[in-house]
């Protein structure tokens, strides 16, 4: 069996260590890929958002079956387009992904299938400059269009409010619109489900952590690291997930006329009135997936297979007892601008058991490993209990420098 994996971030990493390891699996691609990931898979210099591109290839390869990871080519209808042309592709559909792309489709969408969420407004920009600063605070700013993680504020002051608005200028037409939230207090959570639009299998518990610098303070990023499962998530809270979001979610996009098909996340709050979405996305978070896929037994390709034929109700997904911690090692800069070309040492030396290392932004020069991202690398660990797989993975990381490396110290540290 072929397989083609779009993307080249550690998600995506993580997705084709967990393939490589089905014995269904005769050659794996990725494209474009990463060099961390060149033992396992080809890349292929395509970019993701070529959609055209990447059918092409698919077509000359003769893939057997496309695996999207990022969201952007979700947004250009990739899965649309491969189906289209008869190609086995797994995602949602470009209508559906609207879920992630569009805040206003997520909110429309929950407000009226009764899916509990914080109130909000949509303004234009230039109207939530005006209205901010009189405003009470705490207050939650977010981007209309996608941002790769870095479309929200949370703001305890007009001045953070502000200044969280004068960044989401700079991104242009993603920021044409901002939707003004209620700040709920509470604890985070990364839910996700495989779904083929009717059965929904969750899979095991997360929570990431978004802030650059420990304590949850400095701007949101992509996510500075992640566990798996998570002592936030009980089985009675779960259950009630399933109830109250993914089943009415998933009910409503497929009265909407856009069933869904692939991963869904959930990132939600939990607090003292219960359970409110903050946000949902059409694809594996990065890096709670570094954080679940080491824990997963189960053959994923088999997983995906199931859900594209609709028969997810005959899989049962085994997980490892083992807890997982995952921490990102990011640039000097990041989520802002940051440093770039910088050799990276150690990573033979970070060869543990149990700890697995999943590029992001890295590049290989000769016999040198250099850095070329803001996140550069995810380091994850298995362990008997959390505290054990959190010492296991800070442990890899005392192996690994380069300069100007920053990651936040309390990965996993607090539930």
């Amino acid at each position: 069996m072929k397989i083609l994996v779009v993307g080249g971030g550690g998600r995506e990493h993580v997705l084709v260590w967990k393939i490589a390891q089905s014995p269904r699996v005769t050659h794996l691609f990725c494209a474009p890929g990463n060099a961390g990931m060149a033992s396992l898979a080809e890349s292929v210099d395509i970019k993701a958002d070529d959609v055209e591109g990447l059918l092409r290839f698919a077509k000359e390869k003769e893939i057997d079956l496309t695996v999207v990871g990022p969201e952007l080519p979700l947004s250009l209808g990739i899965v649309d387009r491969f189906e289209a042309a008869g190609r086995r592709i797994f995602g949602p559909h470009r209508a559906a992904s609207e879920i992630e792309t569009s805040k206003v489709f997520s909110k429309s969408l929950m407000e009226k299938y009764g899916i509990p969420s914080p109130a909000a407004r949509v303004v234009s920009i230039e109207e939530a400059i005006q209205r901010v600063p009189t405003l009470p605070m705490p207050i939650v700013l977010k981007v209309e269009g996608l941002a790769a993680g870095k479309g929200v504020v949370v703001a305890k002051t007009p001045q953070e409010a502000m200044e969280g608005l004068e960044r989401f200028k700079a991104m242009g037409p993603a920021a044409s619109q901002i939707i003004l939230e209620e700040y709920i207090e509470g604890l985070e959570i990364s839910f996700f489900v495989v779904t083929d639009g009717t059965i929904a299998l969750p899979l095991a518990s997360s929570h990431d952590h978004k802030q650059v610098f420990d304590g949850g303070h400095g701007p949101n990023t992509g996510g500075m690291g992640a566990v798996s499962p998570t002592p936030r998530l009980s089985a009675e809270i779960e259950s009630e997930i399933m109830s109250k979001v993914i089943a009415p979610t998933l009910q409503g996009l497929a009265s909407e006329g856009t069933p869904y098909q692939g991963v869904l996340y959930a990132g939600l709050m939990l607090s003292a009135e219960g359970i409110s979405v903050l946000e949902f996305n059409a694809r594996w978070g990065d890096p709670e997936a570094q954080a679940i896929l080491p824990r997963l037994k189960t053959d994923w390709v088999e997983v995906m297979e199931a859900t594209l034929d609709h028969r997810l109700d005959r899989i049962k997904l085994e997980w490892k007892e083992a807890a997982a911690t995952c921490v990102v090692l990011a640039s000097e800069g990041y989520p802002g601008s940051y440093r770039k070309g910088d050799n990276i040492s150690g990573l033979d030396n970070a060869d543990l058991p149990d700890v697995f290392i999943f590029h992001a932004g890295t590049e290989r020069q000769g016999d040198r490993w250099v850095t070329r991202g803001g996140r550069v690398l995810g380091v994850t660990a298995l362990g008997a209990s959390l505290a054990e797989s959190r010492h296991k993975a800070y442990q890899a990381i005392g192996r690994i420098s380069f300069p100007g490396m920053h990651f936040r110290s309390d990965i996993g540290a607090t539930g």
